[in-house]
């Protein structure tokens, strides 16, 4: 569905929106096509009504992060794209409640330097996120993480925006957070309240610098491209091999489809050839193609189905 400019969904509402906008340039690809309609909200109240008319009208929404775990495709995608970059939705409340062990933190609030502020103020218990670009909303969404361990770890509390409207908050107890995945239903993180400890802020700094100089030695972090491309699978024993691993061991590091590459440094990595980019050839069908490649060898090799972890936006398909 493609939406026209409807006066009756936004042109009341707290919003600044945007029609037929590039998403190339909002996701670490730098490729793909554009968002028939692109709505900052500027507030909690304005992204409300705007989801519960979206179901109210049948128009799909979509929520745009960083755009570190997206791909885009070349002809775009319908409906409405969320983009949470308001102040409102970049706040950061320390010692929320009062209370020293919490803080709230909003659903577009950048990970990067929520991570570098408190290791600044000596608050321990989000390191383990350091180097791993997201909102808070999709690092949650996922459960992002890595080797040191994931967001989840230190989730106390997540409001979430239905797509009825409604505002819903869930406590600690109420969720689940698995490898990259979480009980969470649809909807539109608000919110999350996140647990931290007072520590020495040298000490905090300390372990910030060492995950991300590990990530950095491990991982090709210049190139363009979403980060790990594939879940680990989990094996008929029940245990979780490297999808990186399989696909080295398939012998596909560098294998190359278009402007679409396999790192020489990690097998999950597909990255865009940065001169295909700037000159605009680059490709969405490209990375896909590659894509399938690895997978159908993969499973031709190891008899394993590695599956995407970075997410897929195509034009007519429900989110």
């Amino acid at each position: 569905m493609t939406v026209a400019s409807p006066s009756n969904l936004y042109s009341d509402l707290d919003v600044h929106a945007e029609l037929d906008v590039s998403l190339a340039k909002h996701t670490w690809f730098g490729i793909g096509g554009s968002a028939d309609l692109l709505i900052h909200p500027q507030s909690i109240e304005a992204l409300a009504t705007l989801a519960r008319r979206c179901r109210r009208d049948g128009i799909p929404l979509r929520v745009l992060g960083s755009g570190a775990n997206l791909l885009v495709d070349d002809e775009g995608v319908d409906g409405v794209v969320v983009k949470l970059d308001a102040p409102a939705f970049k706040a950061v409340e320390f010692n929320a409640s009062g209370l020293l062990e919490r803080m709230r933190v909003f659903g577009g609030a950048q990970m990067e330097q929520l991570v570098q502020e408190c290791a600044r103020r000596g608050l321990r218990g989000i390191e383990q996120m350091a180097g791993i670009p997201a909102s808070l909303g999709g690092a949650i969404r996922m459960n992002a993480g890595g080797k040191f361990g994931a967001i989840g770890d230190a989730v106390d509390a997540v409001a979430v925006i239905g797509l009825d409207g409604e505002m819903r908050v869930y406590s600690r107890e109420e969720l689940h957070f698995g490898y990259r995945e979480t009980n969470l239903p649809a909807g539109i993180v608000a919110w999350a309240s996140l647990r931290v400890s007072a520590d020495d802020p040298v000490a905090c700094r300390t372990r910030v610098k060492e995950y991300f100089a590990y990530k950095k030695s491990t991982q090709p972090m210049s190139a363009s491209s979403a980060g790990c491309m594939f879940r680990n699978p989990t094996l008929a024993n029940g245990s979780r091999e490297s999808a990186g691993k399989l696909i080295d061991l398939a012998g596909l590091k560098g294998t190359r489809v278009g402007c679409a590459y396999v790192s020489s440094e990690h097998g999950n990595f597909i990255a865009v050839d940065d001169k295909a980019a700037a000159a605009g050839t680059a490709r969405t069908a490209d990375v896909r193609a590659l894509v399938e490649l690895i997978q159908e060898t993969v499973e031709s090799k190891h008899g394993v189905r590695i599956e995407t972890e970075v997410v897929f936006w195509r034009r007519g398909e429900r989110p």
